[in-house]
């Protein structure tokens, strides 16, 4: 497992019971996570002095319980990184703090390579891993289908001082939109991937990840450049493992361009027992 443990401002204090007690920067939080199966002691005072609780509701989504008054968005900072923090109705707070073990990989990537990069990162969120690219001088391609987490990943970017980076900012379906870039003969070094468990479509449609992400990568691996980078792919689906992943990489893109593949989940640290918390998966294909 891959850990991201270089946090300052966010941390998982402790974990029981399906819920996790986080710090972010100074205000506490539970969340439920249905990974946590373990019915330790919560002896750590800040499970009763939390700010909020996310409460489920039987009938689906849930609310949150204010129990101290905090402002409805604060901001914290990872390294040179500033990101807005808001609980959102469906437990989220705009960030995914495991996925700054792949922030890092990839500004390491980007810095050594010697060239220029393009980045073309999909289902972007509020734009963790465009951030992290921009930062470490590549142009990027940020698409997400929602206009509001585009909205607040620009917020992002102008928090972190990299608003006149190159940066575009797309408000479009995914597929549909690297679909196009393939006619108009864009291609990309790296492409970044995030996509959804599941989704609906503009018919009401059901999208199931293990379903559709052999034809999302294969067609993904068509916008590559003939030299490409990287090619990360995401996923918070328990039912497709890091190897499962790896494989369809490998069949992908490594087939196409040869390189490497590698896959691992990746986690946090919690401190009150040193172990790690699963958090999702990535697997990486690399250019030799």
């Amino acid at each position: 497992m891959r850990i991201a443990d270089r946090w300052k401002d966010y941390e998982v204090l402790d974990a029981s019971s399906g819920e996790k007690l986080e710090r972010w920067g100074g205000v506490l939080l539970v969340r439920p996570d249905p990974q946590i199966i373990w019915n330790t002691p919560r002896g750590r005072s800040e499970w009763r002095r939390a700010h909020a609780r996310y409460l489920r509701s039987s009938s689906g989504g849930g609310r949150w319980e204010h129990r101290i008054k905090t402002d409805e968005s604060w901001t914290i900072r990872y390294g040179d990184l500033t990101f807005l923090i808001k609980p959102t109705g469906f437990k989220h707070t705009g960030l995914f703090p495991e996925q700054a073990v792949n922030w890092d990989f990839l500004r390491d990537t980007i810095q050594s390579a010697g060239r220029p990069v393009k980045v073309l990162n999909l289902f972007a969120y509020t734009g963790g891993a465009t951030l992290a690219c921009a930062a470490a001088g590549a142009s990027v391609c940020h698409v997400d289908a929602s206009k509001g987490m585009v909205s607040w990943a620009r917020e992002n970017a102008a928090l972190s001082g990299l608003a006149d980076k190159p940066v575009r900012w797309i408000v479009d379906d995914c597929e549909k939109f690297v679909a196009r870039e393939i006619k108009r003969g864009n291609r990309y070094d790296v492409v970044i991937m995030d996509p959804p468990s599941y989704g609906r479509g503009p018919g009401g449609e059901i999208w199931k990840l293990e379903d559709n992400v052999h034809a999302l990568v294969s067609l993904c691996a068509q916008v590559l450049a003939d030299k490409p980078l990287l090619f990360v792919l995401n996923s918070y689906t328990t039912g497709l493992s890091p190897s499962v992943m790896e494989y369809l990489l490998g069949v992908t893109v490594a087939s196409r361009f040869g390189g490497k593949v590698s896959s691992s989940e990746i986690g946090l640290p919690v401190r009150e027992t040193g172990y790690a918390l699963p958090c999702g998966s990535t697997a990486i294909w690399q250019a030799e």
